[in-house]
């Protein structure tokens, strides 16, 4: 694959817009497969239990999405993109949206009137998973929100010490972005060892160093072939990508050995430190390989057809959904006064989906957008190995995709979902 046929641009990635909405979906029917007791209590209820995948997916994203304009900026010799700029999108695109869910449920969730200062404060400053027991009521999966804060802190660091300041060496890069591999099994062991709490320290961020770096890795795989620098074996991804229903059946296999006691527990009750590690691993690859007919390959029609308009635009609403659809089903049970555990599955599901995708996008509408639009305009031009400040949904893709579409392949405008959950639920 030369240089010429895949120019160094920061293409635009539509594709991976379908797995954001088809995390977000799956994320939303692990959570009312718990609240409903089907997870605890049918015999097929594991399959439930494992949509949690999605957090592998989104962090894997996150990784790929957030680093790959740092390698594009190594592999063609362009300035990187800037820190403060970076930080300062982060900021826009998560902030606003998170403070208002979090301010809506401390409020209208708290059982016993006001909720204390101290939650506010734990929950506005991401530090709600650094003591147990501090996740609060329709902010439980915001665990993954905080882990994800510490990644995107860390981003700008951990490209310098894998990119280097001289020549442009993939080879050496993803060695070193694949070595969050090694933090995590050295994390696992000293969970095994009793160092570590498996109930606390399962949400923080070296637990997941593997599925980072793994997106971090893909991503300078992804320039390596665009820019014709890649290692002749690293081709492999571009001939598993032609694949898709291969990839697709592997990946559904793993899934359903993850459904099996070998990935832990399906109710509240601590893995072992052998059951986390093995549920990690099971994740990292079944993300990946949903990944790759999506990303790597040349231009396949299933890649063209989960590049409608409509996944794209369910895909940028997905971090709206990942913040408020807990508030729905939360307010399902409160308002009908429904026990816990109980409740039919598919009207709960529906509800919860179609509650969350309106408030999603009234989010999305109201509150990201706007700030994103103003995000792009200050503090002036990214630099020119960030990619266009052009905010996403302006160029020419159809009025839902021009309006909710991203711009995948830049700093300035490549989006996280985190659409997570807790490892406890």
């Amino acid at each position: 694959m030369s240089a010429s046929a895949n120019p160094p641009t920061t293409s635009r990635l539509p594709a991976l817009d379908v797995l954001r909405a088809v995390g977000a979906a799956g994320v939303v029917g692990h959570h009312v497969g718990f609240a409903t007791g089907v997870t605890v209590n049918a015999g097929w209820g594991g399959w439930l239990a494992r949509l949690d995948v999605g957090v592998a997916l989104f962090f894997l994203l996150s990784g790929f999405l957030l680093f790959r304009p740092y390698a594009l900026a190594a592999a063609t010799g362009e300035r990187r993109p800037a820190t403060s700029r970076y930080l300062w999108r982060r900021a826009v695109r998560i902030l606003p949206a998170y403070w208002l869910a979090v301010g809506v449920c401390l409020l209208l969730l708290a059982p016993r009137g006001p909720a204390p200062l101290a939650d506010w404060l734990r929950h506005l400053t991401f530090t709600q998973i650094y003591q147990p027991g501090q996740l609060r009521a329709g902010l439980a999966q915001t665990w993954s929100l905080a882990t994800e804060v510490a990644f995107y802190l860390l981003l700008p660091a951990l490209a310098g010490l894998a990119l280097g300041r001289r020549r442009w060496r993939p080879v050496r890069a993803v060695v070193v972005t694949a070595a969050g591999i090694a933090v995590t099994a050295a994390w696992i062991a000293a969970m095994a060892a009793g160092w570590l709490d498996l109930g606390l320290h399962t949400m923080w961020l070296p637990a997941y160093g593997g599925w980072f770096g793994g997106g971090m890795a893909l991503a300078v795989v992804h320039v390596a072939l665009r820019t014709g620098t890649a290692p002749p074996g690293w081709r492999l991804l571009d001939d598993l990508g032609a694949a898709p229903l291969a990839c697709w059946s592997v990946a559904l296999g793993l899934f359903a050995v993850a459904t099996t006691p070998l990935a832990g527990p399906r109710d509240l009750a601590e893995p072992t430190a052998g059951e986390f590690g093995t549920k990690l691993m099971l994740y990292l690859a079944i993300a990946v390989l949903l990944m790759l007919p999506l990303a790597f390959g040349p231009g396949t029609a299933v890649r063209d057809a989960v590049s409608l308009p409509l996944a794209r635009g369910l895909g940028a609403v997905s971090y709206g959904l990942f913040l408020w659809h807990p508030l729905v089903l939360e307010s399902i049970y409160l308002g009908t006064g429904r026990p816990t555990f109980t409740g039919d599955l598919l009207t709960t599901f529906t509800l919860t989906l179609l509650g969350g995708l309106l408030l999603g996008t009234l989010s999305y509408a109201l509150v990201e957008r706007p700030l994103l639009r103003v995000a792009a305009r200050w503090p002036g031009r990214s630099g020119r190995g960030g990619g266009s400040a052009r905010p996403a949904g302006t160029g020419r893709t159809g009025r839902w995709s021009g309006r909710f579409g991203r711009r995948l392949g830049s700093t300035a405008d490549s989006q996280s979902a985190t659409t997570l959950v807790s490892p406890k639920s």
